[in-house]
């Protein structure tokens, strides 16, 4: 994939993980559709605001027909809501999947045929270490960044033949506002990731693990 002359649409672009994305990808020579539910909150020089709520179709649909040079779509927005699956409260456990399955795919299957007509391109889902281990405490985080996983490994076999290619950014905690409560040794400085992602899709990399925690649970799924 060709960052450099890439026109890339990002999910949650006003903060964190998303905001790296679309500074770095600007760095790089790119176009940016820095996406956000609200205009306002977009304050990056060079980067063109695009209001989307991934969990909005009508939102989404208008998104892409704004961004309709997109050949790089970033799934990054997301929650998390700290609901156990049997203690919590059920309607924020929907409200999990509904953003972190049902959005993302909704995303992804409006864009898909931008990005084909675009002649092909790179589809970057964020998803976690919590797609594989799955605490109590973060069920329906877990379960939705496990249906995010399943679908991510779905879509690239279905896109495989048409220009695309599907990747899979798995990270543990990072240095952003969803993360304030845990102790700083234990999180990722998101610049960092936000570049070893972007050299993964350059790369054509399906799956990026983008800290030492991550890549140590992986490899202990074997067991």
């Amino acid at each position: 994939m060709d960052i450099k002359n890439s026109v890339a649409v990002v999910t949650g672009a006003n903060r964190g993980l998303g905001r790296h994305f679309a500074a770095q990808l600007l760095e790089r020579g790119g176009k940016v559709y820095a996406g956000a539910r609200s205009l306002d909150s977009v304050d990056l020089p060079g980067a063109i605001p695009l209001r989307i709520d991934i969990t909005d179709p009508a939102s989404v649909e208008r998104a892409a027909k704004i961004a309709g040079d997109a050949t790089v779509l970033i799934n990054n927005a997301g929650t998390s809501l700290g609901q156990p699956l049997i203690g919590g409260d059920l309607d924020l456990i929907r409200q999990e999947m509904e953003t972190h399955y049902f959005g993302t795919l909704g995303v992804t299957r409006a864009f898909v045929p931008v990005l084909e007509a675009n002649g092909g391109g790179a589809i970057l889902n964020v998803l976690s270490v919590l797609s594989w281990f799955h605490p109590a405490q973060a069920g329906a985080y877990s379960a939705a960044k496990a249906a995010g996983w399943a679908m991510t490994r779905a879509v690239r076999d279905e896109l495989a033949q048409r220009g695309i290619e599907v990747a899979a950014l798995h990270v543990g905690y990072m240095d952003t506002d969803m993360a304030a409560g845990i102790p700083a040794e234990q999180k990722t400085d998101p610049a960092v990731v936000a570049r070893l992602a972007l050299d993964g899709i350059a790369e054509g990399r399906a799956e990026i693990l983008a800290d030492d925690v991550t890549r140590s649970v992986k490899a202990g799924l074997v067991g």
